[in-house]
Parts: C-alpha cells; structure tokens; sequence
C-alpha cells in the first residue's frame, strides 16, 4: 500500500504562483510515476502531470510552461509548482502515485483546494 497526501492549496490571484506538495508513505520503493491531477467545479478529474521513474515528465497542453512537476526522491515529496495561474485553474488538485507491480494500481491523496480569484 502506498498512502499520498497532498498540501500546500490556498487562495491566489490571477497571475500569482502557488506549490503544492504530495507527500507519500508506504511501499514507495514500487512507485513508477508520480502525478497531478485536478477536478474543476462541474468538470471531470483531468491529467495535469507526470514524472517518471528516470525524471520523464508530462503535462497536459493546458498547463504546459506554466506548471512544473518535480520531486525530491530523499523525502518521497513531489510538487507542482503552477505560475501565471488563472481562474480557470481553479479546482480540487490530487496528487497520484502509481505502482506496476503486479499489476498497475494507482493511490490517490484527498485533495487540496486551489482557488484563482482576485
């Protein structure tokens, strides 16, 4: 099992800058990737990054340039460090760890607000 849990949401004004924070426990030695995900008001659960085991990173096009995925593998912490932040980034971020061994399963945090107004 592994157990993720996310920090760092809060209020920011269009344009400010915000990290999140996802701290895992657990069987971390079987993760593979570690990602973003949020859910808008009224929307789905929608990919924003990945990072690979090797540091292979992804990002959905929405968020490409102005969000960055990263991780400090000595405390089992990744982030997402998200600029030029707009109010249609307004959501709920959840943070994901996945293992493939033996089969893929995925460990999801509880969610952290992100809200862009001004």
């Amino acid at each position: 099992q592994v157990q993720v849990v996310e920090s760092g949401g809060g209020l920011v004004q269009p344009g400010g800058s915000l990290r999140l924070s996802c701290a895992a426990s657990g069987n971390i030695r079987s993760i593979v990737a570690r990602g973003w995900y949020r859910q808008g008001p009224g929307k789905q659960r929608e990919f924003i990054a990945r990072i690979l085991s090797g540091g292979i990173t992804n990002y959905a096009d929405s968020v490409k340039g102005r969000f960055t995925i990263s991780e400090d593998s000595a405390s089992n912490t990744w982030y997402l460090q998200m600029s030029s932040l707009e109010s249609d980034d307004t959501a709920v971020y959840y943070c994901e760890a996945a293992r493939n061994n033996p089969i893929w399963t995925e460990y999801w945090g509880q969610g952290t607000q992100v809200t862009v107004a001004s």
